[in-house]
């Protein structure tokens, strides 16, 4: 890489960086110092696409996750861990050790991701080349609750007919 990754903060149940969850399209433009996003997708949630490989989802208007490409995003850091780019087993081993040295709740998802439900972190896998490296996802609380929506993150590819399960 030729550009040092910009460092994000993780604020479990907040948001990363310099987003929170809640914020409307236009805080998420504005908080990201752009006028719009690169791309809009369709689907069930709305998501934006932003450069660097920082793609963001809304729940009826309001931020709800974000995630993170393991290669052109920014770099979230937990504990001085980077958790961005590294070598799956590896990344997931420093969130076991975490969790067991802090207490947090340690959920798999479907497809095999580990999640500190806790802190709102889902560590994914994505496939860069011939390797796969770790890709962060922060989501609500609520989100990370429903089984519905924690099996379905990140919502890239969510067909307009996967709604999602009405509120009572």
């Amino acid at each position: 890489m030729s550009a040092e990754r910009e460092r994000w903060e993780l604020l479990p149940g907040v948001g990363m960086g310099p987003l929170r969850f809640g914020m409307s399209p236009a805080e998420v433009a504005d908080a990201l110092q752009v006028s719009e996003p690169q791309k809009r997708v369709g689907g069930p949630y709305g998501q934006e696409d932003f450069a660097d490989g920082l793609k963001v989802f809304y729940d009826t208007g309001q931020l709800a996750c974000i995630a993170l490409d393991a290669v052109t995003g920014p770099q979230v850091l937990l504990a001085g861990f980077a958790l961005a780019g590294r070598e799956p087993g590896q990344a997931h081993q420093f969130l076991l050790d975490y969790a067991a040295e802090h207490g947090s709740c340690l959920l798999y998802t479907l497809d095999g991701s580990l999640s500190l439900t806790d802190l709102g972190l889902l560590l994914r896998s994505q496939e860069v080349g011939d390797v796969h490296l770790s890709r962060p996802v922060l989501v609500m609380e609520e989100w990370l609750e429903s089984e519905y929506y924690r099996d379905r993150l990140p919502l890239e590819g969510a067909s307009a007919t996967d709604q999602p399960p009405q509120s009572q």
